[in-house]
């Protein structure tokens, strides 16, 4: 019997064909499959490469009648060298007969998918009316999740923090929001996004509005966290996976902050919604079923 060729695809035909309009419902229906189990998905496996500080994560799902596994890399140090510090690579197989189907390249997907996740659960887990944000950070997912939200929340005032001033003064030129100091942009902010990698909490429950809705992404493993204790005390914390959360956060192991709830279980509707007179934390650590949908629905469009 005659096998398709294996379709190959660049990061520019994935640009070409990926939206977040399409994407954010993606990830939605993924991530309930998810939580209701109709995923296969093992927590990620990393390799760790010390000699060059590096991490290789091995991030396999199956889901119907597909299977794929990421690659990616995560250099931090590639910023100073002025590569990307995040690289991948997805391979999609049919589930069926164990074909390879295609081969991409997953940096974009990461990058738009994280963004993705973070808009869905801020549509459901904030009020219409939000109006101001604060970004920690200014570099690829700060960029990425402003796509993302501004799909979701019309937002009027947006705070960039960055280590660099003039790296947030052209994110805040880019967007019409203003850069300001770490301590004005989480005061009050409705919607604060921890998009900074740094060696130490960034968000600090004193400087946070008490009913703030945080999306904190920026910190994977359990050598790292992004929130100090008084962040996470008395808040719903929301994830995407228990299994992975327990095994990849720092910020939950260490504190034993209990979970409210997976995302895809409030998607669905199967436990409430955490009451938004209190603070909200997502705690985004990517899972690999986003990565498999995402690719799934890219080798769709390619296919035509």
């Amino acid at each position: 019997m005659y096998a398709p060729p294996m379709v190959l695809l660049t990061e520019q035909d994935v640009r070409a064909l990926l939206t977040m309009e399409e994407l954010l419902p993606a990830m939605e229906e993924a991530l309930i499959a998810f939580s209701r189990g109709e995923v296969q998905q093992p927590v990620r496996s990393v390799v760790n490469i010390p000699q060059h500080q590096g991490r290789w994560g091995l991030m396999p799902a199956v889901w119907g009648d597909t299977m794929g596994v990421k690659l990616v890399t995560v250099y931090e140090q590639n910023a100073e060298r002025g590569l990307p510090t995040h690289n991948a690579t997805i391979q999609l197989f049919s589930s069926v007969t164990g074909e390879p189907l295609c081969m991409m390249d997953g940096r974009l997907i990461t990058e738009m998918r994280t963004a993705a996740v973070s808009a869905a659960a801020t549509r459901l887990l904030t009020a219409p009316d939000v109006r101001s944000l604060a970004i920690l950070g200014s570099g690829v997912q700060a960029r990425s999740h402003l796509q993302a939200l501004k799909l979701v929340r019309s937002f009027t005032d947006i705070r960039i923090w960055s280590r660099t001033a003039a790296n947030a003064e052209k994110l805040a030129e880019e967007c019409g929001g203003h850069a300001t100091s770490l301590e004005a942009a989480l005061d009050g902010a409705e919607v604060v996004l921890s998009a900074a990698s740094s060696p130490t909490p960034l968000l600090r429950g004193d400087l946070l509005k008490p009913n703030a809705f945080v999306i904190a992404m920026s910190a994977v493993g359990l050598h790292l966290r992004e929130m100090d204790d008084a962040t996470l005390r008395n808040a719903a914390v929301v994830v995407e996976s228990r299994a992975a959360a327990q095994q990849e956060s720092a910020d939950i192991v260490q504190t034993a902050a209990p979970i409210h709830a997976e995302l895809g279980e409030l998607l669905a509707g199967t436990l409430p919604l955490p009451p938004r007179n209190k603070r909200i934390i997502y705690k985004g650590l990517g899972i690999a079923i986003e990565d498999l949908a995402a690719a799934i629905l890219v080798y769709r469009k390619a296919r035509g």
